[in-house]
């Protein structure tokens, strides 16, 4: 079999040389691989960030979607851009943006504020499940935000949905308890085509009203509470975030090509592949180290800031230490850094000390086992190098 040189992370070898391996070739990384310096640039961001930096402190942003898109708000705000929504108290993009988590309900708030298009059902929930209605002025202060916005952020969540079966338009969550009418109100999974559609929508309106603003998509890693389905939730999530992570790429290949203002960044993908503890003891929260680091990224790709090269990969280390001692130590290990509260504080502090203790006494256990062990091996060569008496030859029996 014919072989071709290929080089990774500064290393040649051979590999088969039977197909076609196109013009780019881009290898999945190894541990050793993202210890590199070069492993953001080669294995994270490649692909999809600008050629150059173009957010401001002035640049205006609206940003909206899941969850996660309010890590991301909060991060630019705290540096000092110009979150929209985050100085907004009125607008359903501001108040209750984050719970916008399916494409349906962002397509709504587009359609909304720059169509007039009001559901004919009352689609839109809050937490609590207080119903948000379709006041105009909340509308128009939408349109306010959407007309000024330079550069829109908006992060995908789930693929579930629930929908109004006689008009089939969708809720924002699920439906509250008191509204269920089990006659007309139904739960499903969105397909890929569906939320391709939603996202083709959503920038073909972006581009008609705001045709010089910069548009970029994430898809929030952070997995479903529960599901509807009659499956486990591992599997649901599973599915949700494909479809939407599917359907992104494709929207994103059909597009991006003819327009360098539209972008995807790979919130979702960094989580998920970079780390191996990157979730909290509940398993649906990211830590606040990796977090950090994919803030740390956009901030180092999209805007106008002193955070470099080097800054941004002792941040990657950082937070991978942690991840490391995560899987050696434990949550408890590293809990006092995310603990919020001062009882939380606390209680972390003394976790933290009981561990202490307890890694002390594993060692002390480990150093008895060891030195048994030891005594154990000097006892077997000992008993190797005592000569063994000559046995007694035929004749010496004999006698």
């Amino acid at each position: 079999m014919t072989s071709i040189a290929v080089e990774q992370d500064g290393i040649k070898r051979k590999v088969s040389a039977t197909f076609f391996r196109g013009e780019t070739t881009n290898f999945y990384p190894s541990d050793k691989s993202l210890k590199r310096n070069t492993s953001i640039a080669e294995y994270l961001a490649k692909g999809w960030m600008p050629q150059e930096r173009f957010v401001t402190e002035g640049t205006r942003i609206v940003a909206f979607g899941s969850c996660f898109a309010d890590n991301i708000s909060k991060y630019l705000d705290k540096a000092g851009f110009n979150v929209l929504t985050r100085r907004d108290d009125v607008a359903y993009v501001s108040k209750m943006g984050d719970g916008m988590v399916n494409t349906f309900a962002i397509r709504q708030q587009f359609e909304w504020a720059w169509l007039g298009a009001t559901p004919q059902g009352e689609l839109w929930h809050g937490y609590d499940a207080a119903e948000f209605g379709y006041d105009e002025t909340v509308r128009l202060r939408t349109k306010a935000l959407f007309d000024a916005a330079e550069l829109f952020i908006i992060t995908l969540g789930l693929s579930e949905v629930w929908y109004d079966e006689p008009t089939g338009e969708v809720f924002w969550r699920a439906v509250p308890k008191d509204k269920y009418d089990p006659a007309r109100h139904r739960f499903r999974v969105s397909t890929h085509a569906e939320n391709l559609a939603n996202l083709q929508a959503i920038y073909d309106l972006i581009r008609r009203f705001r045709p010089d603003a910069a548009v970029l998509f994430t898809v929030s890693p952070i997995p479903l509470t529960a599901t509807f389905r009659p499956h486990s939730c591992i599997s649901a999530n599973a599915v949700s975030k494909a479809i939407l992570r599917a359907a992104v790429d494709e929207f994103h290949r059909r597009n991006a090509p003819g327009d360098d203002r539209l972008f995807y960044f790979p919130s979702y993908d960094i989580v998920m592949h970079c780390f191996n503890h990157q979730w909290r003891d509940d398993r649906r929260h990211v830590y606040s180290h990796v977090l950090d680091f994919n803030m740390k990224v956009f901030e180092r790709y999209y805007c106008q800031t002193a955070l470099g090269d080097e800054e941004l990969a002792e941040s990657f280390r950082a937070a991978r230490r942690l991840d490391e001692r995560i899987g050696r130590l434990g949550h408890d290990s590293v809990v006092v850094r995310t603990a919020e509260t001062p009882e939380e504080r606390k209680a972390a502090r003394l976790a933290r000390r009981e561990l202490e203790r307890e890694q002390i006494r594993e060692a002390r256990r480990q150093e008895r086992r060891e030195a048994r062990r030891m005594a154990e091996t000097a006892r077997i060569r000992a008993a190797d190098r005592i000569p063994s008496r000559p046995s007694a030859s035929f004749s010496e029996l004999r006698t």
